[in-house]
């Protein structure tokens, strides 16, 4: 089993930057693959960003450079930097993890955490 914690979400005014923190307790061995998603009201639940064991990286179209995913192994934690932040990306920001699966299909994820509301103003 593991246990995800996401924290670091905020209000911000466009342009502005966050980092969103998520940490792993228990078989971290389960986490080898994690990804953020996030999700605005209404809408499908979408893969902003994902990394593996290894450290490879993939990004959601939108993103745009804007975002950045890593993962600190020692402390079992994993980050997403997000800058230029704009109103679009005003969501709740979901971490994700699975011992293998590594992409944006949000049904092969084993765990998830709570969230962390990330809200842009113009």
């Amino acid at each position: 089993q593991v246990q995800l914690v996401e924290s670091g979400g905020g209000s911000v005014q466009a342009g502005g930057s966050l980092r969103l923190s998520c940490a792993a307790f228990g078989h971290t061995y389960s986490s080898n693959c994690m990804g953020w998603f996030r999700q605005a009201p209404g809408k499908e639940r979408e893969g902003v960003a994902a990394i593996d064991s290894d450290g490879r990286t993939i990004y959601g179209d939108y993103v745009k450079g804007r975002f950045t995913i890593s993962k600190d192994n020692a402390k079992n934690t994993l980050y997403l930097q997000i800058n230029s932040l704009q109103p679009e990306d005003t969501a709740m920001y979901y971490c994700a993890a699975d011992e293998a699966y590594f992409g944006f299909n949000r049904y092969e994820y084993k765990y998830w955490g709570q969230g962390t509301q990330v809200t842009v103003s113009s």
